[in-house]
């Protein structure tokens, strides 16, 4: 598997738990204050104890002035796609282009049915997210009228705008065959699973079912951003911990890894410890270190093919 050759990214999940409001927001301050690229926010509105993705994500951006927003990812079938979309445009238009849109196609379906959600097999819940990928497309066209006609949503003559300062990217949570094919074909990026749940050694089958899909559809597979959220502990003693734990420079070589034989390019950290610490060891140490050991092993790659 190779490194695609994207420009990385790096970024912080911060929990949308209500009683880790403060240190969400402490957290999400800082990664603006050094200069990280994304923040992530997971979306379960089921969840007693959530807030709302999208008003969190509002709240967030009148409180930071260059950090990247986006749900990590957006549970559409909570959410119609057209009212979804005018929603990131609008506050992509209030926060300067500074949002981008994560979107899976539903999991946990006795809490979105509960909550009044749409009930749907793996197999219909793919077919309404590759619908509402054109839907939000539609949405945010400066094209005086739209229309679509799709079995789960449909456009009627409906009006575009404001359209969003800039055209937010669609990342999808994908794991299975059907949805990384999805990604491959329509979306601009995949947002793996977390490395607790997708080993970097299970990656490379499933970045070639992205790529052939690409591929087939007459794109290239570095059209494609690849997100991991990685979870863990950024510290040389700390023992046990959940997910990754280990010094700065266990972290830049794994990172650095993760570029250059399985193709990632963006890493979201979700630190296991949630602190401002964390958050500084990530944007000062690991992320330069990592984007210099890869542009070095880029050179040399170049040279040598």
């Amino acid at each position: 598997m190779a490194d695609y050759r994207l420009p990385l990214q790096f970024g912080v999940s911060v929990d949308p738990n209500i009683n880790e409001f403060n240190t969400a927001v402490k957290l999400v301050k800082r990664a603006d204050e050094v200069q990280l690229d994304l923040v992530g926010i997971q979306d379960h509105p089921y969840n007693r104890t959530h807030l709302d993705t999208l008003t969190l994500m509002t709240y967030l951006a009148s409180h930071t002035e260059h950090v990247r927003l986006f749900a990590d990812v957006f549970d559409l079938p909570m959410r119609p796609p057209a009212m979804l979309a005018k929603a990131v445009a609008s506050l992509d238009q209030l926060s300067g282009g500074r949002v981008e849109m994560g979107l899976g196609a539903g999991a946990f379906w006795d809490a979105i049915g509960a909550m009044g959600g749409n009930r749907r097999t793996p197999g219909e819940a793919v077919d309404a997210l590759e619908e509402a990928i054109q839907v939000m497309r539609l949405v945010w066209s400066r094209e005086r009228s739209v229309s679509f006609k799709g079995e789960y949503y449909q456009l009627k003559g409906y009006q575009p705008g404001p359209a969003p300062a800039h055209m937010p990217q669609i990342w999808l949570g994908a794991l299975k065959p059907r949805m990384l094919k999805l990604t491959g074909r329509l979306a601009d990026g995949w947002v793996s699973p977390g490395n607790i749940y997708l080993s970097a050694e299970q990656v490379p089958a499933v970045q070639t079912v992205i790529d052939a899909a690409a591929v087939e559809a007459g794109r290239k597979p570095s059209d494609i951003r690849r997100i991991y959220n990685v979870i863990g502990v950024i510290d040389a003693h700390v023992r046990g911990g959940q997910g990754m734990v280990g010094s700065v420079d266990h972290w830049v070589k794994t990172l650095t890894q993760w570029v250059t034989e399985i193709g990632f390019d963006t890493f979201i950290f979700w630190p296991s410890v949630p602190t401002v610490e964390q958050v500084d060891l990530f944007a000062h140490e690991v992320a330069p270190a990592v984007n210099e050991a890869v542009e070095k092993a880029r050179q040399v790659a170049q040279t040598t093919a």
